[in-house]
């Protein structure tokens, strides 16, 4: 089977959903299951760990799917820790999304404090996966402080713009062979999704592309099929880009 494999655990798809902005629980499960991922990242600060009071995790089926907690809303690495350490204190997971925010208009990474947090998270035995900028020097810094895989973005998040540089993506992917390559943030439509995989990135990890669309649980099929699409269009092998046409019926050979 052709795997996503992140720190020796395989997953069938490609595609990682988040929770967050939906209109009802409901509709978050009912997403969650159209898309077809096995991942689902949810924000540790926006869950209610106690569990007295409805929780979105009443909604989401552990024994079906993997969670993956995130450290949205943390703006320095100390932040970011200790919301790692306490989803794994409750037993959410000792896997962890770090996403340490430097700028709040744009949602940028801070770099260098997500490689800190990196780095000591993983001493402490958990499988990180930082959200990062597209930048190849950062992405190296994260492989070296133990990141199980680099997640850089596409375009900021919730934009809803696709992605926007595929230079550097294209560098990461060229560059980068020890770990998975996930985009994270900026995937708007299917298509966005799609050309993420036929770059040859491992997976894409989206929320508000699907929970902003006029019919989340049919975006989410339809993500589900992009992502299945790219992956497969990549593993094919596009044809060259010509500058003239070339006929899709050739004479040559045929007697006149």
């Amino acid at each position: 089977m052709d795997s996503l494999v992140i720190a020796g655990r395989s997953f069938r798809s490609r595609l990682i959903v988040g929770t967050g902005k939906y209109k009802s629980g409901q509709e978050t499960a009912q997403a969650i299951a159209a898309s077809g991922a096995e991942m689902v990242t949810v924000a540790v600060r926006r869950v209610n760990l106690d569990r007295s009071q409805e929780s979105l995790l009443d909604f989401i089926d552990p024994k079906k799917y993997f969670l993956l907690p995130n450290t949205a809303g943390c703006y320095n690495a100390d932040e970011a820790i200790r919301a790692a350490r306490l989803a794994r204190e409750v037993g959410l997971s000792d896997w962890v999304k770090v996403e340490v925010i430097g700028d709040q208009p744009t949602l940028y990474p801070d770099v260098a404090a997500t490689v800190e947090a990196t780095r000591v998270l993983v001493k402490e035995g958990f499988t990180v996966l930082p959200y990062t900028s597209d930048d190849i020097v950062f992405a190296k810094r994260l492989i070296d402080a133990g990141a199980s895989a680099v997640m850089p973005l596409g375009a900021p998040i919730g934009s809803g713009m696709g992605i926007q540089n595929q230079a550097s993506l294209r560098i990461l992917r060229e560059l980068i062979a020890s770990v998975p390559l996930i985009v994270d943030a900026g995937v708007g439509t299917a298509s966005d999704a799609a050309l993420a995989l036929e770059l040859g990135y491992d997976g894409v990890l989206m929320n508000t592309g699907i929970a902003a669309a006029s019919d989340p649980v049919l975006m989410a099929e339809a993500m589900k099929h992009a992502v299945i699409a790219g992956r497969s269009a990549h593993l094919a092998g596009r044809m060259p880009k010509k500058l003239y046409a070339t006929a899709s019926s050739p004479l040559e050979g045929v007697s006149k």
